[in-house]
């Protein structure tokens, strides 16, 4: 984010909150320990950037930070994927729940996604500057509003496959309780 223009740890976050949060996201509490330690490591520099009053300190890149940034980049051996997404932790433990809670989670993670697309639709229209010359962060957007489309037609099938049920059961007359 330094290398995309943020300057402070502050400048970070709110960049973060229009980008990477969807699939990479820090807090404060991540950001300001690893700007003091990329210091103290030589990679970045700080400066003391008072702002009305308001205490600010600016970070930059070194010539060594920007090597470490390439390097890093290019790197193509080590590349974690981790996904953490609570809704679907809930389907997985669906068996715990009656079929109405069930097809519940299901309506509200749908819902979700299609809040989440009209955001990223919203990010998408707005002019990104300041990114670079390529404006590559626009790519990962257009993954994510792929992702997310997705996602949404995924859980809304799922939501008329357990609809679908639902009414077989009623039509049985039995319960829709499942066993605990």
């Amino acid at each position: 984010m330094l290398r995309l223009g943020s300057r402070t740890g502050y400048d970070i976050k709110q960049k973060i909150e229009i980008s990477t949060r969807f699939f990479w996201g820090a807090s404060y509490g991540q950001i300001y320990p690893e700007l003091k330690r990329l210091a103290a490591a030589g990679l970045v520099e700080a400066a003391q950037d008072p702002r009305g009053g308001v205490k600010r300190t600016a970070y930059r890149l070194t010539p060594a930070g920007e090597r470490v940034l390439h390097e890093w980049l290019t790197d193509r051996g080590h590349q974690l994927f981790e996904m953490r997404d609570e809704a679907l932790l809930k389907i997985f433990f669906g068996d715990l729940l009656t079929d109405e809670e069930l097809l519940e989670n299901v309506r509200a993670r749908r819902e979700w996604c299609e809040r989440t697309l009209e955001l990223f639709r919203g990010i998408d229209d707005m002019a990104v500057t300041g990114w670079g010359p390529r404006e590559s962060p626009t790519e990962a957007l257009h993954y994510g509003l792929e992702l997310m489309e997705w996602m949404r037609d995924w859980y809304a099938r799922k939501e008329r496959e357990l609809t679908a049920r639902a009414r077989r059961v009623r039509r049985a007359g039995t319960t829709a309780r499942r066993p605990r």
